[in-house]
């Protein structure tokens, strides 16, 4: 039996690298992964394939609406070909993939392929193609999530959908209804609006990504109106059946009343559950709270000493760059260093066109909370790089202290701000104030201008260029 001072359950961002940082501060690393591909969730059917599709359909949609803005004509039909399309995207998930096998050869990190589930607090055992088991002093579990369903949904992958089917569609949908208005149907859903479907957004909130800021929700509904999306808010889905190649929602609106849909697929977005099956959490006495969370400290820690967890397991935001966080921090405890990570300063990125992010507190959280604040905000249209590149949607909005001028939350809306966002949690990881950020020369012509302009109307509402 091989002995490992870390073994880590789980190959996503989370895992891996909390793997590859355990392996750089000296520590022996294994990983244990029950798919043949390591990268978890995100690389193989969540944010990776998501983002190539949606960069495919933008040139589809950039080609056949706004190509001959700019002067350039092509002559006979565009067509998708989504065989293609669908092909590029899973060259993608493989070439980054590989990246991850590339990075554990590097790190001198045992790879096994298989389910691990716990024998006891210091012993796994591996099902699948690396049978046997391994020991580990310490063990880090990132086992990440996979969709939610509703109780009276039946998946049947076919026209009954979750993100991971929408990824590998054989044809552009007519009608594709989709259940849930937050971050994972609303970028799937413009991927198949883009292609020519007719696409039907249900949420059960009164406003598309319920969790964000409200000003940021507003305006991607009035983006997705302007490209003829239906957008069904207030609207609690009753019943979903399949009935050949068609599929029929009926949900209640708000009156009261009810509402029938029909389309030849249903997706269905409604969040993500963490993923413990097969873990055997039990024999290892690791607890778990009522929403299927694994229990921890302040530092990742079960309440099984030598046992940590990260990622979608745990408490807190379900996003990538949240569980990579995690998985650094796990590892540097480990070495006996003292790392830190401000849950509060996580990004949140819709991948739509225009993006959406936002860290801090949003304007809605701080008036709960008492907090007086005052509030800036600048267009996109009123930028000369947006005007350039014809994409004028969006603003960036900065709340700041009314008292200290601290940045205390930074929404944004429009072209680039998946990017951009980057600026607003270096700002307010070293407290920046707004007059901070406005007094900071920015590259002109920019997208990142508008941070300026923002911070500038939010500072005495001195905002130059509007």
């Amino acid at each position: 039996m091989k002995s490992y001072d870390v073994a880590v359950i789980g190959s996503g961002p989370g895992g891996y690298v909390a793997a590859i940082r355990c392996s750089q501060l000296g520590m022996k690393t294994a990983i244990i992964e029950k798919y043949s591909t390591l990268g978890g969730t995100c690389l193989n059917v969540g944010c990776i394939p998501s983002k190539a599709l949606l960069a495919s359909s933008h040139h589809y949609e950039e080609a056949t609406k706004h190509f001959e803005d700019h002067g350039i004509d092509i002559p006979g039909e565009i067509k998708v070909n989504l065989e293609k399309m669908i092909g590029r995207k899973q060259a993608v998930v493989d070439q980054t993939t590989g990246g991850i096998d590339f990075l554990m050869k590097k790190n001198d990190i045992d790879v096994y392929e298989g389910l691990g589930s716990f024998k006891d607090t210091t012993h796994i055992k591996i099902e699948g193609k690396d049978a046997g088991e391994i020991e580990a002093k310490q063990i880090i579990i990132a086992t990440g999530s996979k969709p939610s369903n509703l109780p009276f949904i039946t998946l049947d992958k076919e026209r009954v959908i979750t993100s991971t089917e929408a990824l590998k569609l054989k044809e552009i949908p007519k009608h594709m209804m989709v259940i849930g208005g937050g971050v994972i149907g609303l970028e799937l859903g413009q991927v198949y609006r883009r292609l020519g479907a007719e696409v039907t957004v249900i949420e059960y909130m009164d406003r598309i990504l319920p969790t964000m800021d409200a000003a940021l929700s507003k305006e991607l509904n009035k983006v997705f109106k302007k490209a003829k999306f239906n957008m069904m808010m207030s609207h609690k889905v009753q019943s979903v059946e399949r009935k050949g190649d068609e599929v029929l929602i009926k949900a209640e609106n708000k009156k009261g009343e009810t509402v029938e849909v029909k389309g030849d697929y249903c997706l269905v977005s409604v969040g993500r559950r963490p993923y413990t099956d097969g873990l055997n959490l039990e024999a290892a006495g690791v607890k778990m709270n009522d929403k299927g969370q694994i229990e921890t400290n302040a530092h990742l820690q079960t309440n099984v000493n030598n046992i940590y967890a990260i990622g979608d397991v745990v408490k807190g935001a379900m996003l990538a760059h949240k569980a990579e966080e995690e998985g650094v921090f796990v590892a540097e405890t480990l070495a006996g260093q003292k790392p830190h990570i401000n849950y509060n300063l996580i990004p949140g990125v819709v991948y739509t066109w225009p993006e959406v992010a936002a860290v801090g507190k949003t304007e809605e959280e701080l008036k709960d909370a008492g907090i007086e604040y005052k509030a800036g905000q600048f267009p996109f249209r009123a930028l000369g790089r947006a005007r350039a590149g014809g994409d004028l949607d969006g603003f960036v909005k900065i709340l700041a202290d009314k008292t200290t001028d601290e940045v205390l939350g930074i929404h944004m809306i429009g072209a680039r701000c998946a990017d951009l966002i980057a600026e607003a949690v270096v700002a307010m990881e070293y407290r920046a104030s707004a007059e901070d950020i406005s007094r900071m020369s920015h590259a002109h012509p920019t997208y990142a201008e508008a941070m300026k302009e923002a911070a500038l109307a939010a500072t005495e509402d001195r905002a130059l260029h509007v």
